[in-house]
């Protein structure tokens, strides 16, 4: 982590533990007992990598949790989130550990029932279809069951998916709730990344990045949530919503500001429904200032952020206005999952998490690059390699100070942001996780 001095404390937060999912005792929702539910330590050992021991205890399930946040407008989000989203999200497993366990049965549809018990499914269908029809009615005792009674068959990992993606609106609830109690500045963004069950689950809402490397190719495993990629979403919102631009922006997008002189004129424009664009004729209404507006690093949503997903941010408003941002920022994560046990991995092949910071100014390819240069050229026995590859992907990015302010290679400017990069093995020694 390096720290650009834009504010007081560090805006980019992060945490990892090792945790312990056990059923909770007699159901009670109640905040993970760090003496029963989670066993954690403030740090992994270096080169440790994802090996991890079964855990004695056979109730439970062990994962490996890592998390980075970026923060913006002040650290207290960033901050909460870091000490408080693992609980989160361990409560929402804690409500599924059994049937995780359990990988030899699909997860049941109704808790409480039985698992693949057809002869239930037809009573109830009979008793239903009597009360609906006749003999020989659509639905009646006689007629085949429809298609349409036919289950979804959902596996174990939408399970884990379900809790991250739950345990993130818990979050941005919880922080919603305490701001004012807590003085809980601002927002983050927040990628997650779990180790369970031999897969790696990597949960985004914001920008921060996350790949892997595989014997020197690169595997993204998140995607980036700006005005521009999320523009649809946010336009069709303020299209089923209008009331939320506040009379002050309209939710078309163009290729500049229109000017009055234009009113009348056709002019290129784009809904939320293309993704190419037409003409359409200038009207009052169009010369409200746009919802997205600028490109790149610079979009931003109501001239205000430039992220679109991530926790907090409820206070935030429109400068000088009382427009409330927060209806078209979403808490909701992509999560990607990636089965560790299906590739054959080496020592040099490693997960990379980073802030914005690091990816602003270095491509993926010149990321994994730099990986598999410096690691072949490091002990393999020393257990700091991974440690140090990190800190030389912090300085690749924020460069050497020069007369022009900090330069990368080929006389480009560095970053200028705080930058945090983890830097995980995906094996241990000869054996992988």
């Amino acid at each position: 982590v390096i720290n650009a001095g834009k504010s007081t404390h560090n805006e980019d937060q992060a945490s990892c533990e090792v945790l312990f999912v056990k059923k909770k005792a007699g159901g009670a929702n109640s905040t993970p007992n760090k003496n029963s539910s989670t066993k954690r330590r403030s740090s992994l050992p270096n080169g440790e990598g994802l090996q991890l021991k079964d855990n004695s205890d056979t109730d439970g399930i062990n994962l490996y949790y890592w998390s980075l946040f970026d923060g913006h407008a002040g650290s207290g989000a960033a901050v909460v989130a870091s000490k408080l989203l693992q609980h989160h999200i361990l409560e929402q497993l804690q409500e599924i550990v059994d049937i995780l366990r359990n990988t030899a049965v699909l997860p049941p549809t109704c808790l409480g029932e039985e698992p693949d018990n057809p002869a239930a499914n037809t009573r109830t269908l009979t008793r239903a279809a009597s009360l609906r029809g006749g003999v020989g009615a659509p639905g009646s005792p006689s007629t085949p069951p429809t298609r349409f009674f036919t289950e979804k068959k959902i596996p174990h990992e939408c399970l884990v998916i379900g809790a991250i993606e739950s345990a993130f609106k818990e979050m941005d609830l919880q922080i919603e709730r305490e701001r004012t109690v807590y003085n809980i500045s601002g927002g983050c963004t927040a990628l997650v990344v779990i180790y369970l069950l031999g897969k790696l689950y990597v949960a985004n809402a914001g920008d921060s990045r996350a790949i892997i490397i595989r014997n020197g190719e690169v595997i993204p495993m998140s995607s980036e949530f700006t005005p521009e990629t999320e523009r649809q979403r946010l336009q069709y919102l303020a299209y089923m919503q209008p009331h939320l631009l506040g009379n002050e922006f309209t939710h078309l997008e163009f290729p500049r500001r229109v000017q009055r002189k234009e009113v009348g004129k056709r002019m290129l424009y784009r809904d939320f429904n293309m993704t190419g664009w037409a003409y359409k004729t200038i009207e009052e209404d169009d010369l409200k200032f746009p919802l997205i507006y600028g490109e790149g690093k610079k979009a931003r949503v109501m001239a205000t952020i430039g992220v679109t997903r991530g926790l907090g941010d409820h206070d935030l408003k429109v400068h000088d206005s009382n427009i409330y941002i927060k209806p078209f920022l979403s808490s909701s994560p992509e999560v990607r999952v990636y089965d560790l046990l299906q590739y054959e991995h080496g020592p040099d092949d490693v997960l990379i998490l980073a802030t914005d910071g690091l990816w602003d100014v270095l491509l993926n390819e010149e990321v994994a690059e730099a990986v598999t240069n410096f690691l072949p050229n490091c002990d393999p026995d020393d257990p700091h390699r991974y440690t140090l590859v990190a800190q030389d992907l912090v300085m690749r990015a924020r460069g050497v100070l020069k007369d022009r302010g900090w330069r990368i290679s080929n006389d480009r400017l560095g970053s200028g942001d705080d930058i945090s990069v983890y830097v995980i093995p995906l094996i241990h020694g000869n054996k992988q996780s």
